[in-house]
């Protein structure tokens, strides 16, 4: 009954697994909707008017004015719904190698052969040859060897755009943003979300992936070329299962 029931389960399991190829099984993969997403509510949301003062019409009409839509005016992301770019350029190289050598050898002995004379009465019950003079020996050697090395190089050159979702109380912008770029049955997808300080926007209305507090990169894609490069549900099940 046991063994029915984890069958069951482990068949279960593995069907739920496969209900994600399911998407792209004969067809390209289905594009993520992007209504009711955080980013779709962020947007609908009114918010906060940039300026507060009221003007007139020929201060609205003017290109001088200090508005956003003015032709000098500050276009940076401000307030929830607000849009900006975010620029990745990882190029990064890290190699570092270990060595260690250890070694250590030791030896304890102890031996009675004079308490008020208990030892010799002691001995005479010895088997021929035993002694309490030399009671106890302890010898222990130990040797360590370590040997360690890892090599890494990453460039990722990147931009996506990426909407204010939330305004924190102390000024600090929260963003998200995801991108999906579908190449014939391959399906590109990349996400960022994260923490920025407004004045960290450049007038460009961009900011750098390095000035991003809490990051969260990814760049990864789904489709038949990554199904066939992902090892098989039953095999991930006895990788984990399996002892050796």
């Amino acid at each position: 009954m046991i063994r029915a029931v984890t069958l069951s389960a482990l068949a279960l399991a593995t069907g739920l697994a496969g209900c994600g190829r399911m998407d792209h099984f004969g067809k390209p993969p289905s594009f993520t909707p992007n209504t009711n997403s955080a980013e779709h509510v962020a947007m609908l949301s009114a918010g906060l008017p940039r300026n507060t003062q009221p003007r007139s019409p020929t201060q609205q009409a003017s290109l001088w004015n200090h508005g956003p839509e003015s032709l000098l005016g500050d276009r940076r992301a401000v307030q929830k719904g607000d849009i900006l770019t975010v620029v990745i350029e990882i190029d990064e190289k890290a190699e570092i190698s270990n060595d260690t050598n250890r070694s250590r050898s030791g030896s304890e002995s102890m031996g009675v052969p004079d308490f008020f004379g208990v030892p010799q009465r002691i001995d005479r019950h010895l088997p021929e040859g035993a002694s309490m003079a030399n009671a106890v020996g302890i010898n222990s050697d130990s040797a360590t060897n370590g040997k360690g090395s890892v090599k890494r190089n990453e460039k990722l050159e990147l931009k996506v755009a990426a909407t204010v979702i939330d305004v924190l109380p102390n000024g600090i912008l929260s963003i998200a943003g995801s991108q999906e770029v579908r190449v014939n049955f391959e399906m590109r997808e990349l996400l960022v979300t994260g923490f920025v300080r407004p004045e960290d926007i450049s007038r460009l209305n961009q900011i750098t992936y390095d000035k991003i507090a809490s990051a969260r990169i990814s760049y990864g894609g789904r489709g038949q070329i990554t199904d066939v490069q992902q090892p098989r549900y039953g095999q991930q099940v006895l990788d984990m299962i399996l002892p050796f």
